[in-house]
């Protein structure tokens, strides 16, 4: 079984949309997305690295960087929180962190266009992936409820242009926290549900 911790209900519409459509045995954390704690994100995912053969959590960074931004000198900012949960589970091979800067939304732009353009907010991006999916929202409605639902109506687009685009953008770097990145494609990559490079 693969399991997915997500923090927003963005992340929990899309992956329940992929293990609905390519009819995959996954489970989906938390069952009703809230926003948690990193701590808590942190101990689910080391919890379920003990019982499913991979998990993946996935992480939007435009709120990390806000936080960071907002924190209270002389406390350990949330990027600094961050990078310790992230070096701790890179150690364990069956889990796949997915950083996503600023947002899934980012991911959903590489089906429409190659770009490394680094927006602060999805605020910011909105306009861009607007000009691809003019009624874009991030409602329940708008995932899941519409006819095509996202997940099919960016399907025709994942392996070429989505997957290409987002690869060329490489993985998440400390050291480059504004960059724009999306490692979505890993999720594909890892359920084999990829066409062979």
């Amino acid at each position: 079984m693969f399991s997915f911790v997500v923090d927003g209900e963005c992340e929990f519409w899309y992956i329940q949309l992929l293990k609905q459509h390519e009819t995959l045995n996954i489970n989906l954390e938390p069952k009703l997305p809230q926003k948690k704690k990193m701590q808590d994100q942190f101990n689910l995912v080391s919890e379920l690295a003990k019982e499913s053969e991979k998990v993946f959590w996935i992480v939007d960074f435009d709120v990390i960087n806000k936080e960071t931004k907002e924190g209270k000198r002389g406390q350990k900012s949330k990027l600094t929180k961050f990078k310790e949960y992230y070096l701790k589970v890179k150690r364990h091979s069956n889990i796949v962190i997915i950083v996503n800067n600023p947002c899934l939304e980012y991911w959903f732009l590489q089906h429409f266009e190659e770009t490394s353009k680094y927006f602060e907010t999805y605020e910011k991006l909105e306009k861009s992936l607007k000009n691809h999916l003019p009624t874009y929202e991030k409602t329940e409605k708008y995932f899941v409820k519409s006819n095509p639902d996202i997940y099919k109506r960016l399907k025709p687009k994942l392996q070429e242009p989505a997957i290409p685009n987002s690869e060329k953008l490489g993985e998440f770097d400390f050291d480059k926290v504004q960059t724009g990145i999306t490692e979505m494609y890993k999720v594909f990559r890892e359920l084999g549900l990829t066409l062979s490079k």
